[in-house]
């Protein structure tokens, strides 16, 4: 597909469903146990109706659309809605915490806010009055609603009757309302994950989003037979590139679960043919697997054991791009016919074309575990600023310690001081009221990460770390406390890790072991506990952990192994601050709020006290007095 410069995301969409109408399935949704198709005509219609319905409320050209809420058709309506009629959409994860909707509310001069049923309402009235902008609340699930009449509260049905009535009225005006605009245009504000600082707003146009997306489609094209399922947060790019850029152009199905709690499941049953999903995503598969093995019976731990010799031998053979001998291959059949298909069929991967994973760094033992279960995984680079992606893996030339090749219409160079910039027609138009961002970040037309990397000898890039993270170990080499951190979280027992030392005599970890897998291994050793507290700090517990620090430390230089540690008495919680939205470690911040435990790390102290209070999601809090220990890795 051609993308000119007056093409923009209406118009692309007007067109596909004038293609399909009700021929074809645009998106299922899955309610009460049963996959609800929508057709592409239902589509158009649902987005026809807001759109108008917008313009009645008094939708302006270059007005903010806020959306919040699951991954749900209305959500994908409100966003395209908005975009026909000259509005630009903002995207809110589901889980923010009140002060961050204030924030990104009243930042983006949002006019109208999409919630979905009761608890976004809730928290958008919270707000209301200090966001002069915000005019309309719309809502779409009923549940929990009946009470409330506040006059700026509407649900999305009677917009929807304002936009039908407007139709009968002018029934040419939502052709001519698509019909216009150019692809420089903006489209979406994107906030991004704000790791440093409060989140930026991000500019991109529809440009932007569509060229990124016929380049990523024209290294691995999908067809519109193929089905999708759509249940990372649209606030994060990596959806919006998959749902919207690419989605639109190749018209394939996109499929919503019935909610968070059943994706995994519902994955399993549609058996997509592409998938996207950050690291952690594809590390709670693994943990999955790994966990499975250790219920297993002793024959079914053999077989697994047998299989993942054999993946991973034929993996390397793949990766060093070399021949499968014949008896490797009948091995590799053997593999999965007893192991891997039901293993592949369990995580929702056996029609998986392509899988990719980006938006933060994965750790090669979970890049090799699945390209030893055959299922053709492959890193990315891109950024929000890029639209998304802007480097990927080639199928037959993956290497699991870089991101791939820059996409077609990509340039990408390293300066002199190793920073990965990046020149295309997916660079962003900058970030909304902040022009010093915005001109440190572009220059003469480049794109500066603040990422630190090079180029291979294969022309591949490799990424180290954020510029502002990389370590300068004790032997004065670089170091990038990300690659250890995703070795640790390899064990099923780790859940987050946070490796310390830059510039110090030696590397340190906080480490957060995953509650539900060590509490089963502690009840099979008759080991009592009452909480996620007390269980950390057992010296057992401890042993444990140390066993897989040691499997984390191998192969690495001495200079650069995880020398002592500390098992943390909670989780890390971006509810806390300490985790971005899309998992990524806020390490200025948890190194500022735990600098008692790291003071502790570097002294001779065996054990740090705490005393402090946490916040649940309820809004309770309870006080912590606590002693963590502090142990030497042997």
């Amino acid at each position: 597909m051609e993308i000119t410069q007056e093409l923009t995301i209406p118009k692309l969409f007007f067109q596909q469903a004038q293609k399909y109408g009700s021929n074809k399935v645009a998106m299922r949704e899955k309610e009460f146990g049963i996959w609800r198709p929508i057709t592409w005509q239902d589509y158009l219609e649902n987005v026809k109706y807001l759109s108008l319905g917008l313009i009645e409320l008094g939708l302006e050209n270059g007005d903010k659309v806020a959306m919040i809420g699951d991954n749900r058709p209305e959500g994908l309506w409100a966003e395209m809605a908005a975009l026909c009629v000259g509005g630009i959409g903002v995207w809110l994860f589901q889980d923010c915490l009140i002060d961050e909707v204030r924030y990104i509310i009243d930042h983006s001069d949002t006019k109208y806010l999409f919630g979905e049923g009761q608890e976004e309402v809730d928290k958008a009235i919270s707000i209301r009055n200090e966001c002069p902008r915000l005019e309309k609340i719309i809502w779409d699930d009923p549940k929990g609603m009946r009470n409330y009449d506040q006059d700026y509260l509407i649900s999305l049905k009677q917009v929807q009757e304002l936009g039908k009535k407007l139709d009968q009225k002018q029934p040419k005006l939502f052709e001519t309302l698509v019909k216009q605009g150019s692809g420089e245009d903006v489209a979406l504000l994107f906030y991004t994950s704000g790791t440093t600082s409060l989140p930026k707003g991000a500019l991109l146009s529809h440009n932007n989003m569509l060229t990124m997306g016929k380049y990523l489609m024209s290294v691995d094209p999908c067809k519109e037979t193929d089905d999708y399922v759509s249940y990372l947060p649209f606030a994060w790019i990596g959806e919006q590139m998959m749902s919207i850029s690419c989605g639109l152009q190749m018209g394939y199905t996109l499929n919503f679960p019935e909610g968070p709690a059943t994706a995994q499941e519902n994955i399993r049953e549609i058996g997509p043919h592409v998938m996207f999903a950050p690291p952690r995503m594809y590390e709670e598969m693994t943990r999955s697997v790994q966990v499975k093995y250790l219920d297993a019976t002793w024959i079914k731990r053999r077989f697994y054991e047998f299989s993942t010799k054999i993946g991973y031998r034929v993996a390397n053979l793949k990766f060093d791009k070399k021949p499968i001998p014949w008896y490797w291959a009948l091995l590799e059949w053997l593999a999965y016919i007893t192991v891997q298909k039901k293993l592949k069929d369990h995580l929702g991967l056996s029609g998986i074309r392509n899988a990719y994973t980006g938006g933060a760094a994965m750790g090669p033992d979970h890049f090799r575990f699945f390209h030893a279960l055959g299922v053709n995984l492959k890193q990315i680079y891109g950024q929000t600023e890029v639209a998304g992606i802007s480097v990927v893996h080639r199928s037959g030339d993956i290497k699991f310690d870089t991101v791939g090749k820059p996409i077609p219409g990509t340039q990408i160079k390293i300066t002199e001081d190793g920073e990965i910039i990046t020149k295309s027609s997916s660079v962003f138009l900058g970030y909304y009221k902040n022009p010093e961002a915005t001109a440190k970040a572009l220059q003469d037309g480049w794109l500066y990460s603040d990422d630190k990397g090079f180029i291979d000898d294969d022309g591949h890039l490799v990424v180290f770390d954020r510029t502002k993270d990389v370590f300068t170990l004790k032997d004065g080499q670089p170091f990038s406390p990300q690659y250890l951190e995703t070795r640790l979280k390899f064990s099923p027992y780790v859940k987050d890790s946070w490796v310390i030392g830059n510039n110090l005599d030696y590397i340190t970890a906080v480490l957060c072991i995953d509650y539900a897998v060590v509490g089963k291994w502690a009840d099979e050793k008759k080991i009592n506990y009452t909480s996620y507290q007390e269980l950390s700090q057992m010296p057992e517990v401890y042993d444990l952990i140390e066993k897989q620090i040691k499997q984390a430390n191998k192969d690495l230089p001495d200079a650069a192994k995880v020398a002592k540690f500390t098992n943390l008495y909670k989780e890390l919680d971006a509810d806390d601050d300490e985790l971005t939205r899309t998992r990524k470690l806020r390490r200025a911040f948890v190194e500022k709020r735990y600098k008692d435990i790291l003071a502790a790390l570097y002294s001779n102290a065996d054990s740090v006290h705490i005393d402090t209070e946490i916040k649940y999601e309820d809004g309770r809090k309870a006080h912590i007095i606590t002693d963590l220990h502090i142990r030497w890795v042997e």
